[in-house]
C-alpha cells in the first residue's frame, strides 16, 4: 500500500489517501462467478509486474468447469435482466461510469504496475472506460425495432432482442478498454456476459471491471470474470449457452476462434491484428510528421493494434524524416513508469520481447539499416527506427507489436498506394499532407477500417465506429450505437393480428 500511496501522491494534483476499491482482500486467489469471489478450478497465478518481475498478488485461474457453471448462472440471470426497465439498466451503466471517474487513480496504479503502461496511457484507458459506460447507458432507451409493411391485415415488426449470454475474450495490451467496450454495451442491451481477461493482466482487465459493476449495483450472475488460458477461451466459444463471441487478439488466434464459432453456429466479432501505415506526402511538414510518427510507433511500447507499423515517406523528404525520427527515438527515456518519468515502459514479457528482437534482427539481415535502437535491457526495448525498409522486410511486412518504426520511401502516389495496400491487414491509416482532399482521395484507394488525415494511426473514442477489414477483423463492431446494437442483439420478426385468419385446411 505504501507504493500505491507514493504513486498517487506523485501523479495526482492533490494527494489523498488511496482507495481500497481494488484491495487484494476482494480477489486474492479468486475468480468472480455468480456474483461473488470464489476459488477457480484452474488454481492460482501470480500477478507479475513486468518492469521489476515482482509479484503484486495472486489471482484465481478459471478452468473449463468454471465456464460451464458460469454459463448456467448467466443464462438464468439474463432473462430477468432483459425484462428490467430500460431506465434501471441505464442507471447501472451511469453509476459504472461515475465509478471509473471516482477510482481513476487506483485503476491507473494497477494499469501502470501490471501492464507496464506509462501514466498517460493508463489515464487514457480509464477515461475511455468511463466514456464507454456513459455511451452504453444511452443504448437501453433507443428504439428496439421498427414497423414494416405487410400485405396481410396485421401489425408487422422487426424487433431487436438481447442475444443472451455474450462471451468476451480480451487481450493483455490495453485490457481495460478492450474488455469494457464489449462488456458495457452487451450488459446495457440486456445480455449477460462472461469475460475472460488475459491472465497476465487479470487485475486491470478483469478484477477492475468486476468491482466496478459490483459496486454499480449490477444484479449477481450477469457478469462473470474468468481469467484463464486457451482451454477457458475454447470452453466459452463452444458452450451452447454462449450465443455471441467478442474476441480481441492476434489474427492467428482470431482465425481459430472464428473457425470454432462457425462450427458451433454462433456469431463471432473479431478484432484482430494490424500493421497500419502512416503515409507522409511530399508537401508535409517534416517536424510535424516525425512527431506523429513517433507517437504512432512508440506509444505504449507499440503494443496497440493500431500502432503505426509502416512509415511510407516521399523520397523528397525521406532522408530528413529518417534522421529526425532516429534522433527523437534515441532521446526517448525508457524505464519503469511507476518510478520514473519515461516515454517507454516495459513490454509485457520475455516472449514478446524476443519476438520483437527477432524481427528487428531479421530485418537488419535482410538489408534494413538500424538507425536507432535495436537493443533492450530486460523487458525494456528501446525505440527503434529501421531505415531502408522494403515490402518484404520482416518488420515491415509483419505486425511487430513493439516500439519499432520501419521506414520505406516512395516516388509517387501510385507507389504509396501499392505499398500501403500490401499485406493482409486493414485496420488504421494515417496520411500527412497539406492537401486534405488529396489525402482523402488516396485513402479511398486503400482498404482500411479507420482513416486519419493529418494524424497518426492510434486513436480511439467511445462513440466512434472501430474495426478493421481483411486480417484485421470482421468490420466495425465497437463504438457508436448502431455497431453495438448490431453486435449484441438478434433481430426477430413479430406480427400481431386482431383476429386469427381462417386457412383453407
Amino acid at each position: 500500500m505504501s507504493e500505491r500511496r507514493a504513486y498517487i501522491r506523485h501523479h495526482s494534483n492533490e494527494w489523498k489517501e488511496p482507495e481500497v476499491f481494488l484491495d487484494t482482500s476482494h480477489w486474492h486467489d479468486k475468480i468472480f462467478i455468480g456474483g461473488s469471489w470464489a476459488p477457480g478450478s484452474g488454481g492460482v497465478g501470480d500477478v507479475i509486474e513486468p518492469a521489476t518481475g515482482a509479484s503484486l498478488g495472486r489471482i484465481g485461474i478459471a478452468g473449463p468447469a468454471d465456464v460451464a457453471r458460469a454459463a448456467e448462472i448467466a443464462a438464468a440471470a439474463q432473462h430477468a435482466w432483459a425484462q428490467t426497465p430500460h431506465t434501471e439498466r441505464a442507471a447501472v451503466l451511469r453509476r459504472a461510469g461515475a465509478l471509473w471517474a471516482q477510482h481513476t487513480e487506483e485503476a491507473m496504479w494497477w494499469n501502470v504496475r501490471e501492464v507496464g503502461a506509462i501514466p498517460g496511457m493508463a489515464g487514457f484507458a480509464v477515461h475511455v472506460a468511463e466514456q464507454e459506460c456513459y455511451e452504453a447507458a444511452a443504448l437501453p432507451a433507443r428504439p428496439y425495432g421498427e414497423l414494416i409493411p405487410s400485405e396481410q391485415p396485421r401489425l408487422s415488426m422487426a424487433q431487436r432482442v438481447p442475444a443472451g449470454v455474450v462471451g468476451v475474450i480480451a487481450p493483455f495490451n490495453v485490457p481495460i478498454i478492450l474488455g469494457i467496450r464489449s462488456v458495457a454495451p452487451a450488459l446495457a442491451l440486456g445480455n449477460a456476459v462472461i469475460l475472460k481477461p488475459d491472465p497476465r493482466t487479470a487485475v486491470t482487465g478483469g478484477v477492475t471491471i468486476a468491482r466496478i459493476f459490483e459496486e454499480a449495483g449490477l444484479p449477481p450472475g450477469l457478469l462473470q470474470v474468468l481469467p484463464g488460458g486457451a482451454d477457458v477461451g475454447e470452453a466459452i466459444v463452444t458452450h451452447p449457452l454462449v450465443r455471441v463471441i467478442s474476441f480481441t487478439g492476434s489474427t492467428g488466434a482470431g482465425r481459430r476462434v472464428g473457425e470454432l464459432a462457425g462450427r458451433h453456429l454462433k456469431r463471432a466479432h473479431l478484432e484482430l491484428g494490424g500493421n497500419s501505415a502512416l503515409i507522409v506526402l511530399d508537401d508535409a511538414d517534416v517536424d510535424e510528421a516525425v512527431n506523429l510518427a513517433a507517437w504512432g510507433s512508440f506509444f505504449h511500447q507499440g503494443q496497440i493494434c493500431m500502432t503505426t507499423g509502416r512509415h511510407l515517406v516521399h523520397e523528397r523528404l525521406y532522408d530528413d524524416f529518417v534522421e529526425r525520427l532516429a534522433d527523437k527515438a534515441a532521446k526517448l527515456p525508457v524505464g519503469d513508469p511507476a518510478r520514473e518519468q519515461v516515454a517507454i515502459g516495459p513490454v509485457i514479457d520475455a516472449g514478446q520481447r524476443d519476438k520483437i528482437h527477432a524481427l528487428v534482427g531479421a530485418s537488419a539481415d535482410a538489408g534494413a539499416r538500424v538507425a536507432a535502437g535495436g537493443t533492450y535491457d530486460r523487458l525494456f526495448y528501446g525505440a527503434t527506427v529501421l531505415a531502408d525498409a522494403a515490402a518484404d522486410t520482416p518488420a515491415f511486412a509483419e505486425e511487430v507489436f513493439g516500439p519499432v518504426a520501419p521506414v520505406a520511401r516512395f516516388a509517387d502516389l501510385d507507389e504509396a498506394a501499392r505499398l500501403a495496400a500490401a499485406g493482409e491487414y486493414g485496420l488504421s491509416l494515417g496520411i500527412v499532407t497539406r492537401d486534405v482532399m488529396q489525402g482523402l482521395a488516396l485513402a479511398d484507394r486503400l482498404p482500411t477500417g479507420i482513416v486519419h488525415i493529418n494524424d497518426q494511426t492510434v486513436n480511439d473514442e467511445a462513440n466512434a465506429p472501430f474495426g478493421g477489414v481483411g486480417a484485421s477483423g470482421t468490420g466495425s463492431r465497437f463504438g457508436g450505437a448502431a455497431a453495438n446494437v448490431e453486435a449484441f442483439t438478434e433481430t426477430r420478426w413479430v406480427t400481431v393480428r386482431g383476429q386469427a385468419p381462417a386457412y383453407p385446411f
